[in-house]
C-alpha cells in the first residue's frame, strides 16, 4: 500500500533533521520523491505544502523546494506522562482501562491517520486519576502494527506512559479546543454533560506508520503549562 501523506511528510522531516537534506540545499523534486515512495505525486504535494507551511521548507514555482536556511522558530511540546503530572503535583495516581476493542475507527480518526477506512486498530478508553478523583478520560486508537509481538498490558501500565517511554515519533500535530463533556465523557469525569471541558487531541506518526490518535478530555480546573 502507498504511503500517505503523513508518512511522507515524517521521513522529510527525518531527512531535514539528520542533514541528509541541509539547511539551503535543494531537495528532489515532487515526480522523483513519488517514484521513490510509490505514491501519487499530489501525495508528495500534500506533504511538502505541510512542511512549507510550518517554516521548514520554501518552496518557489520553477526554482523548486529548498530546506529553510533559516527555520521559523516554533513552540514544541512534549508528550507528558500523565501519572507524571499528578505525582508532581502531590497526589496519588492510579488509572482504570475502562475498555479496549479491536474495530474499525471512526472515518474521520481513519483519515486524520492517514489510513483506509476499514482498517482495525486497537481502541482503548481509559480514565486516569488523581487523589482518586476522575482527572482525564482518554479516548485512543492505536495502530497494532507498532506494538510488540506481545502487546503491553494495559491495565498494569497505562497506554499513555508506554508509548511514551517505548515508541518513538518522528513528527505529530495538537490540537487545544474547549467543547461540551459528550455522554461518555461527563459520565466518566463525574460532571453534567455539557459541561465545558478542557480538549486535548493529538495524533503521532513514526517515519513509517502511523502510530496513535488520542483524545484527552480534562475535568474542570486542568491548567496546562509548558515552555516555549
Amino acid at each position: 500500500m502507498a504511503p500517505g501523506w503523513e508518512a511522507i511528510r515524517a521521513e522529510v522531516m527525518n531527512r531535514i533533521r539528520s542533514r541528509v537534506w541541509p539547511p539551503g540545499g535543494l531537495i528532489p523534486s515532487e515526480e522523483t520523491l513519488a517514484a521513490e515512495f510509490g505514491c501519487a505525486r499530489a501525495t508528495v504535494n500534500r506533504a511538502l505544502t505541510e512542511l512549507a507551511t510550518a517554516g521548514l521548507l520554501e518552496r518557489k514555482r520553477k526554482a523548486g523546494t529548498r530546506v529553510a536556511a533559516l527555520p521559523v522558530r516554533k513552540a514544541t511540546l512534549d508528550i507528558p506522562v500523565i501519572r507524571a503530572e499528578v505525582t508532581a503535583r502531590g497526589q496519588a495516581y492510579s488509572f482504570v482501562l475502562m475498555s479496549r476493542d479491536l474495530t474499525a475507527p471512526p472515518t474521520g480518526v481513519a483519515a486524520r491517520l492517514g489510513l483506509a477506512s476499514g482498517v482495525p486498530l486497537i481502541h482503548l478508553q481509559t480514565l486516569h486519576l488523581a487523589g482518586g478523583l476522575p482527572q482525564i478520560f482518554e479516548d485512543r486508537w492505536l495502530n497494532p502494527a507498532i506494538l510488540p509481538q506481545h502487546e503491553p498490558d494495559f491495565t498494569a501500565i497505562s497506554a499513555n506512559e508506554w508509548l511514551v517511554a517505548n515508541i518513538a515519533f518522528s513528527t505529530g500535530d495538537i490540537a487545544f479546543s474547549a467543547e461540551a463533556a459528550s455522554p461518555a465523557e461527563a459520565a466518566a469525569l463525574s460532571v453534567s454533560p455539557g459541561a465545558a471541558l478542557f480538549i486535548t487531541e493529538r495524533c503521532t506518526w513514526s517515519a513509517h506508520a502511523p502510530i496513535t490518535w488520542v483524545r484527552l478530555a480534562h475535568a474542570p480546573g486542568y491548567r496546562l503549562q509548558t515552555l516555549l
